[in-house]
């Protein structure tokens, strides 16, 4: 069989010649469009869940939420491995699969065990979230943001809500991580000795600032053969609106937010720092889909930057 095709070849001579020529085409072709990975994915499948549960210790979020997580993950098809971290408010738990698993199919199931032990956590607790499907081997570039002129505070701001949002719309990126600068919050600093002269619980605060934060549809008015739309606005957009929310009524006189305490405009506590050249900056961790092609993506991000 072998001589024969030795010999048919060596007689169509130009034939081979043509059809390897072919071939070597449409490898060049296929080779320059092919997926690069500069560092190939050397880590199992793996579905991380999140869960935030603020003010609660550590021995509180592993037995409450860690544990119950781990147990609804444990014995789930392909899983070959349940790992955790626990911290202040903070529950990471890491499903790692068999090799081959595809990486929607293990999202699904994880979010399908998940989805059943969800009514059983601590009330307060936020809903467990998965992370975005990447690995430690996607991370293609760390970038920095710092300003001579620009609060720590405002620089965050910045860095959120218009850069993070353009690399994320960068087709590849899965997901974004901020580190450093100062997260600015509203702060409603209440007195002890006004809640007590006015008879004012700590939490019935809490309850009416929670309840006046919102938007609420109130349905349409129809009205010479038009319909306008009702809506009850009491979102809150300044430090006004919170100083200004009533929290009870004493004697028909209204008691407000303000008259309880002093509403301003501060720092979140900081759980880290970050620096470029001993320069307080603002850090972007950017990591890419499974399967992205790491140099076009790379080539992508320069230009958007």
């Amino acid at each position: 069989m072998l001589n024969h095709l030795i010999r048919w070849s060596l007689h169509n001579r130009a034939l081979v010649l043509a059809a390897a020529t072919v071939l070597l085409g449409l490898g060049l072709y296929t080779t320059t469009r092919m997926p690069v990975d500069v560092f190939p994915d050397l880590t199992a499948p793996t579905v991380t869940v999140i869960t935030e549960a603020h003010g609660m210790s550590p021995t509180e979020v592993e037995s409450q939420i860690t544990l119950p997580i781990e147990s609804s993950l444990n014995g789930a098809q392909h899983v070959r491995r349940v790992r955790s971290s626990t911290a202040v408010g903070l529950s990471i738990v890491w499903a790692e699969f068999d090799w081959g698993t595809d990486m929607r199919a293990a999202r699904q199931t994880v979010a399908e065990r998940i989805s059943t032990i969800t009514g059983t956590l601590p009330y307060g607790v936020e809903q467990p979230l998965l992370a975005p499907a990447s690995s430690i081997m996607g991370e293609v570039m760390f970038l920095a943001m710092t300003s001579d002129t620009e609060s720590p505070g405002r620089l965050r701001e910045l860095g959120g809500i218009l850069v993070r949002q353009r690399l994320l719309s960068v087709p590849g990126v899965a997901q974004v991580t901020l580190m450093g600068g100062v997260e600015r919050q509203f702060q409603a600093v209440l007195n002890p000795a006004l809640l007590a002269s006015h008879e004012v619980s700590l939490g019935s605060v809490m309850q009416v600032l929670a309840d006046a934060n919102e938007n609420v549809s109130a349905g349409v008015l129809v009205q010479h053969g038009s319909e306008w739309l009702v809506t009850g606005e009491g979102r809150i957009h300044s430090l006004a609106d919170i100083s200004d929310t009533v929290v009870t009524v004493r004697d028909g006189a209204p008691i407000r937010v303000g008259d309880l305490g002093e509403v301003r405009m501060g720092e979140a506590p900081r759980r880290g720092e970050a620096s470029l050249n001993g320069k307080p900056a603002v850090l972007f961790s950017v990591s890419k889909q499974p399967g992205a092609n790491t140099l076009e993506l790379t080539r992508q991000l320069d230009v958007v930057i």
